[in-house]
């Protein structure tokens, strides 16, 4: 079994925190497809930029989220979990689980309902539907941009990866399989260490 991904030490001020609350309020109106969609920025945030996660802890936040039952945005929920712990305490913790989340959440919301009212009323016009057909390869590309950068932190021997990813795509494509059968295998496949 693997360790659990390393903790960092963090002094955040109030300003910092308003500062990832902004900022999650920022993606979460881009955020077009879902949250998961914007992970390539919010690792950019997170990681490279303010160093408040480590790569582990942003891999693995988006890990557990996709694999627990329940909305895909968990991830959010858990990076500012982790966020908080590397501040300190739990109570932090539990303050960035709420700052993320309710960034996250609130614009998106609020736009994607007053959208879907609008689009529902208007959804025979010419321009609703070129939108809704337009908006397809930009959603594809946000998450092409999640994948590289989660399938980028693999390593030399991440020829695997991809592999992998593109066999499932093909079988879940091509077959009737179920995907949860498709999931257990490749939990499998890493349990044994072969991906």
């Amino acid at each position: 079994m693997s360790a659990a991904p390393e903790t960092l030490h963090l002094t955040l001020a109030w300003s910092d925190w308003l500062n990832l609350f902004g900022h999650f309020l920022l993606l979460s109106m881009m955020s077009i497809g879902g949250a998961i969609s914007t992970s390539s920025e919010m690792h950019r945030f997170l990681v490279e930029q303010h160093a408040w996660l480590t790569q582990d802890q942003f891999n693995a936040a988006i890990a557990l989220a996709q694999a627990a039952p329940g909305p895909n945005v968990l991830f959010v929920a858990l990076m500012g979990w982790h966020v908080g712990l590397n501040a300190g305490s739990l109570g932090a913790a539990l303050f960035g689980v709420l700052v993320t989340m309710v960034g996250i959440m609130t614009p998106s919301t609020i736009i994607t309902y007053a959208a879907a009212r609008w689009g529902h009323r208007n959804r025979e016009l010419r321009a609703v539907r070129a939108f809704k057909q337009g908006m397809a390869p930009v959603v594809i590309a946000l998450l092409l941009s999640t994948a590289w950068i989660l399938g980028s932190s693999v390593g030399a021997a991440g020829w695997r990866l991809p592999l992998l990813a593109v066999a499932a795509g093909a079988v879940i494509w091509r077959t009737r399989l179920h995907l949860l059968w498709v999931l257990a295998a490749g939990a499998l496949l890493g349990a044994f260490g072969l991906v």
